[in-house]
Formats: C-alpha cells, sequence, structure tokens
C-alpha cells in the first residue's frame, strides 16, 4: 500500500472518529435521529414519547340524514391522492355530513396535529386567564420565565400574534435549525429559553414555533399542570372526544411538543372547529372566554407581514383567517396539510389530514386550502 493511500485511510478514519464524537455529544443526539426518519409524518407518535389527554363523556356526532350522499368525482379523488389525503371530513349543523378515509386511516386513526396545535395553545391561554393563572395578555413574558432574559420586553400577546422578535429559525429544510431541533430533540425549555431578540417586538409577524413554545411553558408555569393534564380539565374532557387524544413529548416525562404534535382523528379534531363556531361554549357551557376567543380569531392588522410589509389580515391568536367566495374562514393549519376550517356562516366544520401539501402558495397561502374549503362547501350546498 503507498504512503497516498495510507494517508487517504488516516484522514477518513479521523474524519470518522470525529463524526462520531460530534453526534455522540448530547446537543446533537437530535441529528442521528433527524438522519434516521429524515422526513416528518403523520405517524411520528410511534417514535417520540407521548402523554395521554384524557377524554370525558363521549359525546358523538349527529348523523345527517344525507350523510355521504354526494359522491366524489375522479378528479377530486385524484386531487386527494396526489397529496395523500388520509381523512377528509364536513360536519354541518353539529352532523356528520361527509366522511371518506384512505390508506388504512379510519374513525379511530392517531394523526399528528403538526401546527394545529398552535390555535389549541391559544385557547388553553385564554383558560389561563379566566383561570387567573395568567393576569394580563399584556404581561411581559419575564414573569413567567424569568431565565430568557429577552423576555422583559416581549409579552404574552406579542407570542399569541407571532411577534416577540425573538430568533427562532423556522427552517424546515435544514438539520440544524431551531425547529428540527425542537421536532427531534430532547430538553426544548432548554432550546427556546435561549433564545435573544433580533427586532422590537409588536411590530412584524413572522411565524415562530419558538413563540407558540413559550406559550406553552407559560401556561405550564402558571398553572402547574403538564399542558396534557390542564387541556383534558379545561377543553377535551368537556367537548365530547371519542378518544384520549396523545401529545408527544421532548423527552420520557418531559413537555410537551406545543408547537406540533397533538395526535388525534379527524371527527375529535373537527370538535375544534365546531367549540370555535359556538364561541367557545359546548352545551351550553361556556368553555373558551367569549372576549378572549372574539380577540383570537380577528387579524392582528396593527402588524405588518415580516415577508411583505403589508398588515397582516390572516393571522389572530394562533388562528388563521381567510375570506374566500364570500365565506369568513377560520382555521387551524398545519404542516403537510393538516387542517380544521371553521366557517361560522354555514355553521360548518371541515377537516382535512394528509401526508402532503400543495408547495403552489396564492396570497402566502397554500393552494390546497382554497380546494379543500371549496369542496367541502360544495358538499354542504349540495345538502341544502
Amino acid at each position: 500500500m503507498t504512503n497516498r493511500k495510507i494517508k487517504i485511510r488516516h484522514v477518513v478514519l479521523a474524519v470518522v472518529v470525529l463524526l462520531a464524537i460530534f453526534l455522540s455529544l448530547p446537543q446533537n443526539r437530535y441529528i442521528v435521529k433527524a438522519l434516521i426518519y429524515q422526513k416528518v409524518n403523520i405517524d411520528d407518535y410511534k417514535i417520540f414519547a407521548n402523554r395521554t389527554v384524557k377524554k370525558g363523556d363521549a359525546q358523538p356526532w349527529k348523523i345527517s340524514s344525507d350523510y355521504n350522499s354526494l359522491k366524489l368525482s375522479k378528479e377530486e379523488l385524484d386531487y386527494f391522492n396526489e397529496f395523500g389525503t388520509v381523512a377528509f371530513l364536513v360536519v354541518k349543523d353539529t352532523a356528520l355530513l361527509f366522511e371518506a378515509y384512505w390508506d388504512g386511516y379510519g374513525t379511530n386513526s392517531y394523526s399528528n396535529s403538526f401546527s394545529m396545535a398552535k390555535s389549541i395553545i391559544s385557547l388553553l391561554v385564554g383558560c389561563a386567564v379566566e383561570d387567573g393563572y395568567i393576569h394580563s395578555l399584556d404581561d411581559p413574558i419575564s414573569k413567567y420565565l424569568p431565565e430568557l432574559k429577552a423576555g422583559d420586553s416581549v409579552t404574552i400577546r406579542n407570542l399569541l400574534t407571532m411577534s416577540s422578535g425573538l430568533s427562532w429559525d423556522e427552517s424546515y429544510s435544514s438539520l440544524f435549525s431551531q425547529t428540527t431541533k425542537g421536532y427531534y430533540g430532547s430538553n426544548l425549555p432548554k432550546l427556546v429559553l435561549s433564545q435573544i431578540s433580533l427586532e422590537k417586538p409588536g411590530k412584524y409577524f413572522e411565524y415562530r414555533s419558538g413563540d407558540t413554545q413559550l406559550l406553552s411553558l407559560i401556561v405550564e408555569r402558571a398553572t402547574g399542570k403538564t399542558l396534557s393534564d390542564y387541556v383534558s380539565e379545561r377543553i377535551w374532557s368537556k367537548i365530547g372526544a371519542e378518544h384520549n387524544a396523545l401529545w408527544c413529548l421532548d423527552r420520557k416525562n418531559g413537555v410537551e411538543k406545543a408547537f406540533c404534535c397533538f395526535n388525534s382523528n379527524a371527527r375529535d379534531f373537527a370538535r375544534f372547529g365546531q367549540l370555535v363556531l359556538n364561541n367557545g361554549s359546548w352545551n351550553g357551557k361556556q368553555i373558551i372566554p367569549l372576549d378572549y376567543l372574539h380577540q383570537a380569531v380577528q387579524p392582528a392588522t396593527y402588524l405588518k407581514d415580516s415577508e411583505t410589509g403589508k398588515p397582516c389580515n390572516f393571522y389572530g391568536y394562533q388562528w388563521w383567517i381567510l375570506d374566500l367566495d364570500g365565506y369568513h374562514v377560520i382555521y387551524a393549519r398545519g404542516l403537510n396539510g393538516q387542517y380544521i376550517f371553521a366557517i361560522p356562516q354555514l355553521n360548518s366544520v371541515i377537516v382535512r389530514l394528509g401526508h402532503k401539501r400543495s408547495t403552489v402558495r396564492i396570497d402566502g397561502t397554500p393552494e390546497d386550502v382554497y380546494k379543500y374549503i371549496r369542496l367541502g362547501i360544495q358538499i354542504i350546498n349540495n345538502k341544502n
């Protein structure tokens, strides 16, 4: 063997050893998990530790007399198939009007909410204010998270409207982004509490999963309860969920991945949409404070979108807002096309779950959002 080949082998060996050492460091172990699984999946609850969100008395949806009377066209079925849809459901006047499942999923299948969980966190913040655990949305977050050095100038309202100005990196494609580390890592509190301030809060909307995770830590600290226990106590056990939910944790007995990873099924996800339609009440009992919910689903137009510089007319307190074809739509939105659409004018909820979403954007909104809303409205109006 020549000296050149020997040197090359030594260099390769050295690189392998250094890489092994690098990946073995506690702060870098998430990279191994990210490399193993590579792409996030709606079944990822199977690879994480979970905490159970306990249901209360189940209240199955009523079934409409026109249930599944509309048959999907080949074009519509092809569209669902193109983006790996696993569930599509429509509730009209609190009754199931339409539902369909694919790829082995059904009424009892768990599926990851991804960022739809952010909208759930918003509802929990409202509950915590009503319960007296949080004094005001204008409290500086340092009141609850004193170790966050940038927390004196950032308020809870800033976190709710994604206008904190903090340093979270929302990149999904980078192996080294905070979002990737938050998803596959094992110490979410340390990750989000290490952020610094990049700009003055309360000026620009910029989507940050870290803002939601900070909100969840505030709720946890303020209530003294795990997120799963509090959402069970205040919401899930009161809205008739038929199944326990699962919330993925950053590690065994750790904290909930609040910016994502609430796992349920289409029928039970729809209950969050119905709760919005009911102005926060369920069976005549107010679950979410009415004033808070009204604020939560109003666009924060006093903010400017960081990308376009235009007023933020599409986002409230962790809820998305869209006006389409004369209908006002309030919705929760998650990676790969997880959606809960609430349409007040029709007293209807549309849920779509699946593996992919369109990469085409219309005014910043994924193109498939428009498709699913219009198809749901078509199903509803066919009934009428």
